[in-house]
């Protein structure tokens, strides 16, 4: 088996991952990393020869985009301060201890490359932790929450892994000047992720055609990323900048079709990249079997130890940060979205997995310090940092979904109903506003204009059927049997168009353009 050969066995992996793991109760991301860990052990897999400085540069900018396009820079507001304490304060703090036990057991590890240790294993992965306890029914605050941490933690975590690198290849350490490039480092790609976010949305608007739009908004991370980077900027929070402008700004309420298609394209490229990103997790454990030969008791227990360092820190750190943001809370007087209870401060806890990020940074150690030395213990920093990510994303990504369920942390369905309910009478007047804003210009027939008055609340009915209680609710039901049994019929008879005009592309003569065309109609028509 060849390199070629093997991504398209991660692609395939990463597809057949999410109904395998819907089955099995396992979560896709941590059966991609068993199931890269399988492969990394087989003899005819090749080793992977991916050059460390394209990892985060090939993966990270598409999960992102995908990972905020879920999320809204409402959410992000109404979280600053859970998001700040877990994705700067607890960053450091892990950063911190981490390189102290690190420098205490490992023989002759430097401060500075046992800080470039802490700094890629202390941000939890924003992939992993979306994608195991997304599928977890957990309430929407502390999913926003994880989103949060795990898309901003990157940043402080990049940082502090350049500056300590920097030092330990140099020799030489300056607190202010880190300070310094971490404030420049943000500026920079907050203004890189502006700018590029303006440009975008107005070059979309030029483009008109959908399939063009879609195919902007895959390139727009990846130029937003390595324009940040080369102007030395933050290319995670400069994805994260562009991303979040687009979606308050790019979003038109009546481009159906490239909304249609968009979810279509990125749910496609998030189940792809995300399957081969921790496939390449698994596939990577090679490297650290083959540095722990002849050393297995000593390695281990140094990974051991950094992993409860990882894990009791995060509990520890998160208990009274919890609390201090309910106290905070209770003073302001406007609803945001924290945790409610120790309960869900524990699911937040055991939801720490490492992943992506964390692989990229150890493989990107450099091999030689400035005098052309070796860099110090690069082979323990390695295997200590691919033991904290087995164990985090494996163990807590296996057990989490136990522990929620051991816990009752489930998501408030009713809240959610009566909010789908609501904006589906908000929808529902709405429509009914313009029919009279429309009757005002126009002279309706008196048929046509009560049949669009039925069509008005029939919008609001499609997306809460509950929508009617206040009416008259037999006459609501009798309704809604009807509506059900209209869109039946409706949807066979759009079936059988669609078997015709299908039939007709291999049709002598028949001009597959014009066919699609006439299909994709049909098709937009169904989804009404």
């Amino acid at each position: 088996m060849d390199q070629l050969a093997l991504l398209f066995v991660l692609l395939l992996g990463a597809l057949v991952s999410v109904p395998v793991g819907d089955r099995l109760g396992v979560p896709a991301p941590v059966l991609m990393t068993l199931f890269g860990g399988v492969l990394a052990v087989a003899d005819f897999v090749p080793d992977v020869n991916i050059p460390p400085e394209l990892i985060l540069p090939g993966l990270l900018p598409p999960l992102l985009y995908a990972a905020v396009r879920r999320t809204s820079w409402r959410q992000f507001a109404a979280n600053i301060r859970p998001i700040f304490l877990l994705a700067v304060a607890l960053v450091f703090v892990t950063t911190v201890c981490v390189a102290f036990v690190a420098n205490a057991i490992v023989p002759g590890l430097p401060i500075a490359a046992a800080v470039a240790l802490g700094a890629l294993i202390a941000p939890p992965d924003p992939v992993a932790a979306t994608s195991v306890a997304g599928q977890l029914g957990l309430p929407r605050r502390l999913v926003s929450i994880l989103e949060g941490e795990g898309l901003f933690n990157d940043v402080t975590a990049i940082v502090l892994y350049h500056v300590a690198i920097a030092a330990a290849v140099s020799g030489t350490f300056s607190p202010w000047r880190a300070g310094l490039d971490l404030v420049l480092s943000a500026v920079v790609a907050v203004a890189v992720g502006l700018v590029l976010g303006w440009g975008a949305n107005r070059v979309m608007d030029l483009l008109g055609d959908p399939t063009l739009q879609i195919g902007m908004t895959l390139l727009v991370p990846y130029a937003s990323y390595v324009l940040a980077e080369k102007l030395h900027g933050s290319g995670v929070l400069a994805v994260l900048t562009t991303a979040l402008f687009l979606a308050e700004y790019a979003t038109d309420a009546d481009d159906v079709m490239t909304r249609l298609a968009g979810h279509t394209f990125w749910d496609i490229i998030d189940t792809l990249v995300t399957g081969v990103a921790f496939g390449l997790i698994g596939l990577e454990l090679h490297n650290a079997i083959r540095t722990a030969q002849g050393r297995w008791g000593e390695m281990l227990g140094w990974a051991a130890a950094v992993v409860g360092v990882v894990v009791v820190v995060r509990l520890v750190w998160l208990l009274p940060a919890a609390w201090l943001t309910q106290r905070l809370h209770a003073r302001r007087d406007y609803d945001e979205e924290i945790p409610v209870s120790r309960r869900e401060t524990v699911v937040m806890w055991w939801s720490g997995m490492r992943g992506v990020a964390s692989v990229a940074l150890a493989l990107a150690v450099p091999l030689k310090t400035g005098d052309g030395s070796p860099f110090p213990d690069r082979d323990e920093i390695i295997f200590i940092a691919f033991g904290v990510i087995v164990a985090t994303l494996v163990v807590q990504g296996l057990t989490l979904p136990w522990l929620v369920k051991r816990l009752g942390v489930q998501a408030d369905s009713e809240r959610e109903k009566e909010f789908e309910k609501e904006l589906a009478v908000r929808a529902a007047k709405a429509a009914k506003r313009r029919l009279r804003e429309i009757e005002q210009v126009e002279e309706l027939p008196e048929e046509l204009s009560e049949q669009m008055l039925r069509r008005a609340f029939d919008i609001g009915i499609r997306i809460s059927p509950d929508m009617g209680e206040a009416e008259r609710r037999e006459a609501q039901q009798q309704r809604v049997k009807r509506l059900k049994r209209v869109r039946r019929i409706q949807g066979e008879m759009l079936s059988a168009a669609r078997h015709e005009v299908l039939a007709a592309r291999s049709e002598p003569g028949a001009d597959p353009e014009v066919v699609d065309r006439v299909l994709r109609h049909l098709d937009v028509r169904s989804l009404r």
